[in-house]
């Protein structure tokens, strides 16, 4: 939490919170501590406790006028509280294990477009043909390399996949901290944070960074080994009765992308489900 303050508070500068530049010159970036404790009415000595680490744990209405105070997006605000332990818990345990039947069904029934069912680690729980036509044959890895983030960080077959490279694993690894705070108990999840940072100098360069967004929608430009170029619409869906796991659904953003998405769904083999 200390190390998350910090980065969020050098990003901004004065005007970005509606504060006078002053006269002063700065020598590091970002607010000074007494003006992100003005802003969020504690004192500055709080301010400074909190970014050393030093065992507080603030109550919601402080993490409330912090969130405020430093502009965090939803998605920060929730890390945020959920790295203080504040977050509202809900009831349901997290679900880890195999998808239920209907959830296996409804990947296959989307067909022809492409579709996967990931839980919050991003394990690869279900996929229809098209999914494996597009991406790769998920059926012939092991289960520990049925992993979206894995695969796009470790898997060499997959690193021409997204055209903007940079942008995709960006955003997978924000979205990935933010699981990685809600589930602090979750040592599968810590094992697989080790594991990148350890293998992989873009996913510890990127995760230092400390940046956090879940993505819903958006586009993805792609680059199929048979196809070639395309981009793709995701949608990620979420089942309220298990709200750790996401269905992510691909469409064609374009006509040439429909044509390409549509030679793939062609050669896709149609065999029964695969599911964990």
């Amino acid at each position: 939490m200390a190390a998350f303050l910090r980065t969020r508070r050098e990003r901004l500068a004065p005007h970005d919170v509606e504060l006078p530049q002053g006269r002063r010159p700065r020598r590091t970036p970002g607010l000074r501590r007494e003006e992100v404790a003005e802003l969020a009415k504690v004192s500055v000595d709080y301010v400074i406790r909190l970014e050393q680490g030093r065992g507080l744990r603030p109550s919601p209405e402080v993490l409330e006028a912090l969130a405020r105070a430093l502009r965090l997006s939803v998605d920060e605000r929730a890390y945020l509280f959920d790295l203080a332990q504040q977050r509202q818990v809900s009831s349901r345990h997290p679900s880890v294990q195999a998808p239920p039947e209907s959830l296996a069904r409804l990947v296959r029934d989307l067909s022809p477009l492409p579709c996967m069912l990931v839980n919050h680690r991003f394990d690869i729980l279900a996929w229809n043909p098209e999914m494996s036509a597009l991406m790769l044959d998920f059926g012939a890895l092991p289960d520990e390399q049925r992993n979206t983030l894995w695969l796009c960080m470790l898997h060499p077959p997959l690193y021409d996949f997204y055209r903007d490279r940079e942008r995709a694993v960006r955003e997978g690894i924000a979205d990935l901290r933010a699981a990685w705070a809600a589930h602090p108990e979750d040592t599968a999840l810590g094992e697989l944070v080790d594991e990148l940072t350890s293998c992989s100098a873009e996913f510890a360069r990127l995760w230092k960074q400390r940046d956090v967004k879940v993505n819903g929608r958006g586009l993805k430009p792609l680059l199929h080994p048979r196809v070639g170029p395309l981009t793709v619409e995701y949608e990620v869906l979420t089942p309220l009765q298990d709200p750790d796991q996401r269905l992510i659904i691909y469409r064609a953003a374009d006509a040439a992308s429909h044509a390409a998405m549509d030679a793939i769904a062609r050669e896709a083999e149609r065999p029964t489900l695969q599911a964990l």
